[in-house]
């Protein structure tokens, strides 16, 4: 998915990050929280997602607050990642500038440090912690606007609102069709 989120001045950036969970709640993900996005996050609380499938011309957009998700949610994932994506997680200074081989050494200190000769090894066999500075985000929608494309541009786009108090386990929603 699309996460776009934007600085306290307003500058937004854009990037794909996988959607590892969708439910009642919202829209998780999980990141450096030392990356652009998280400080941008930090910054300004809010983002917005796409998704797009252009062979069905469809597209799904949200716009909500987020928030951080508990350490336990956090370490309950990424304990099933595969041994090589926790050691990147350790071993890359996400959005930082570095020079050519470093996120490499650091991939062989890291290693090391674990104990770890295969990066390729079954994740339930070795125990890397999670970082202090990697976890998770929820997107908790306040509109998502449904959208499909139509011949001649007059696209079908459907939106729904939350309505403001709703309860988090419960949430009303106004839904509206608006022009394309």
């Amino acid at each position: 998915m699309s996460v776009s989120t934007a600085t306290a001045s307003g500058i937004p950036s854009s990037r794909f990050v996988l959607l590892k969970e969708l439910d009642k709640r919202g829209f998780l993900f999980f990141t450096n929280y030392e990356s652009r996005k998280a400080r941008e996050l930090d910054e300004s609380p809010y983002a917005a997602l796409a998704f797009y499938w252009r062979e069905v011309h469809k597209q799904v957009r949200v716009v909500g607050k987020v928030e951080k998700v508990s350490k336990e949610t956090s370490e309950e994932y990424f304990k099933t990642r595969p041994v090589g994506s926790r050691l990147g997680a350790w071993s890359s200074p996400q959005s930082s500038v570095v020079r050519e081989g470093e996120v490499k050494e650091r991939l062989e200190k890291n290693k090391a440090r674990f104990g770890i000769e295969d990066e390729h090894a079954a994740a339930s066999d070795i125990e890397i912690p999670l970082p202090e500075f990697w976890g998770g985000y929820r997107v908790v929608p306040q509109e998502v606007e449904f959208w499909l494309g139509k011949p001649s541009r007059l696209h079908d786009r459907i939106r729904y609102t939350r309505v403001a108090g709703s309860p988090d386990d419960a949430p009303q929603w106004t839904i509206e069709r608006i022009a394309p």
